[in-house]
């Protein structure tokens, strides 16, 4: 049954965990999906409502204030007195970081790095954690606040330095969002995917000898958040690592 008190919201909608996230979600709650283009959530929003589910779509771009809190004044229109009781930061920068020599990088590589991945990070978290935190007393569940990591976000590698630069400091922003809100009853979780994702546009990228399930299912990771979201407050997990059976680590 879809909650008629609490509604989810995705950030960063596409076609691997954006999607698989936000269905798993639509599975209980109204669920709102962010994206910089509309073609990235309208067949999943009209997926979810077509199946008995309620999702809205909005464009925003999550690295500027001002296109947030428009999002937000949209929302209250839509869905009234719903009380925000899961929150998930999946959010890719605009442009993926360039794979280059370190002297051949740019301060704009590093930029749009930075951007994507603490700046859009900041400002999502300050839109989302004060409606989060109103509905600590009358949620059944921990609100709930997810950011979706990298390999990167624990390990720079040769080629990775403005992406690890960015990933790594999307992670130490979401442990001391963790440190400053779980106390007050807000459960804020990190997930290392590490790993190539089982979507689309990665089919040409080979992993793991092309063995069968060598990629993550975006579908698994949706069930790992649901199961972040659902732990009871007195065993929070603040970070996991997702990562296929035979990936090297």
């Amino acid at each position: 049954m879809i909650s008629d008190k609490f509604f989810a919201i995705v950030a960063g909608v596409g076609p691997g965990t954006g999607r698989s996230v936000a269905l798993r979600f639509s599975e209980s709650y109204p669920v709102v999906l962010l994206a910089r283009q509309p073609e990235s959530y309208n067949d999943i929003v009209t997926q979810i409502n077509s199946t008995g589910g309620r999702a809205i779509g909005i464009t925003i771009d999550a690295t500027d204030e001002a296109s947030l809190k428009s999002a937000f004044e949209t929302i209250k229109k839509e869905f009234g007195k719903l009380q925000l009781i899961a929150a998930i930061y999946n959010v890719r920068p605009d442009s993926r970081p360039s794979l280059k020599p370190f002297l051949e990088l740019h301060l704009q590589d590093l930029d749009t790095s930075l951007n994507g991945n603490v700046r859009g990070l900041f400002n999502f978290a300050q839109s989302v954690l004060p409606p989060l935190l109103k509905s600590v007393d009358s949620s059944p569940r921990a609100p709930t606040l997810i950011i979706t990591g990298a390999t990167a976000s624990i390990r720079g590698s040769k080629l990775w330095s403005v992406i690890a630069a960015g990933k790594s400091a999307g992670r130490v922003l979401t442990q001391s969002l963790a440190r400053e809100f779980g106390p007050a009853g807000v459960h804020v979780a990190h997930a290392i995917i590490d790993g190539a994702i089982d979507v689309p546009d990665a089919e040409h990228a080979a992993r793991n000898d092309a063995t069968p399930d060598g990629k993550i299912s975006p579908y698994a990771i949706a069930e790992s958040y649901w199961n972040l979201h659902t732990q009871h407050k007195s065993a929070f997990t603040h970070e996991i690592d997702l990562r296929p059976f035979n990936e090297h680590f």
